[in-house]
């Protein structure tokens, strides 16, 4: 049987093509890692649009959940970052009970993945990444401030044509102009940019834990189903995962 220890169903953006092999790198043996792609119009992964694309992924999220129930996985996660910020501290709360109620199956979102993964790393100040425009990167700093987090520093990737193009280099690079001596960690936003090859080089050289949206969403949904594998990419927080699944 496919996902004899555990089944991962993920709802992605419908131009993203990081998600899959990042989640496929990133799985235990036995844990399998199913895919739904969320409704969005204009060009994705262009920063022109990203709101209206948001929205339209959020309006169509219940029949998009629907279909991914279909594969009886163990945990759903909406992967994207950003609609999370488009919703808001209460938006996003609503939204997680609406679709756990609907379907019986936990439903986490890659940003609440992202505050479990702060917390259990007792990190309370950081430093933040992001491949968006401007609104949108100050969105996601107001949702991490709205959830108790200082935000010592936070900047964006430079150059940026379509977020869907971005390399682990670039990630890297990113990591390193935006670090902080005053963050305990430095979060990368957003699972469009390829991170996980970019993880363990930034810890080594910036002596922190760094995690994104993509380890930390593997993270919490392997926490849920209560598979206990480590991990040697990652980072720090795939390296030894700790905590049951969730009450």
């Amino acid at each position: 049987m496919m996902g004899w220890r555990g089944r991962i169903g993920f709802l992605v953006p419908p131009g993203n093509p990081t998600v899959e092999p990042e989640m496929a790198q990133l799985a235990p043996k036995g844990v399998s890692v199913h895919f739904t792609r969320m409704v969005a119009h204009g060009t994705t992964g262009a920063h022109a649009g990203q709101e209206d694309r948001n929205r339209t992924q959020i309006a169509h999220l219940a029949e998009n959940a629907e279909l991914l129930a279909l594969v009886k996985p163990d945990v759903i996660v909406m992967a994207h970052t950003a609609t999370s910020y488009t919703l808001g501290k209460e938006g996003e709360a609503a939204l997680v009970a609406r679709m756990e109620e609907a379907h019986g199956i936990p439903f986490i979102t890659a940003f609440g993945s992202v505050l479990a993964a702060l917390a259990h790393l007792g990190v309370e100040r950081v430093a933040y990444a992001t491949p968006y425009n401007e609104q949108t990167t100050l969105q996601g700093k107001a949702h991490l401030e709205a959830h108790g987090l200082e935000v010592v520093a936070h900047g964006i990737l430079p150059n940026v044509v379509n977020i869907y193009d971005e390399t682990p280099e670039r990630a890297y690079a990113l990591g390193r102009q935006v670090d902080h001596p005053a963050a305990q960690a430095l979060f990368l936003s957003g699972v469009g940019m390829p991170t996980v090859d970019a993880i363990n080089l930034l810890e080594r050289d910036l002596g922190k834990p760094v995690l994104s949206s993509a380890t930390a969403m593997m993270w919490n949904a392997l926490r849920i189903i209560g598979v206990r594998d480590t991990s040697a990419e990652g980072g720090v927080l795939l390296s030894g995962i700790a905590g049951g699944p969730r009450p």
